[in-house]
């Protein structure tokens, strides 16, 4: 799953760090109240993304004193 959360990571943050160079957009931007809803769609991917690894981190990580096997 740390890949697929860390590809979303990427394809929203290209996206997001390119929304108007012209490289790709879904829905263009001058169209009346849906033009930036490709940008909210790519901010929710990486920021649901960026939770799930945070969790999946959190969740992982052995607290000190705690024996674990290498």
């Amino acid at each position: 799953m740390r890949f697929v959360y860390l590809l979303g990571l990427m394809v929203g943050g290209l996206y997001l760090l390119n929304p108007t160079a012209g490289l790709f957009e879904l829905i263009p931007d001058n169209l009346p109240v849906i033009g930036n809803l490709d940008e909210v769609a790519a901010m929710a991917l990486f920021a649901g993304c960026w939770r799930s690894l945070q969790r999946l981190r959190a969740a992982t990580r052995v607290s000190p004193g705690t024996p674990h096997n290498d």
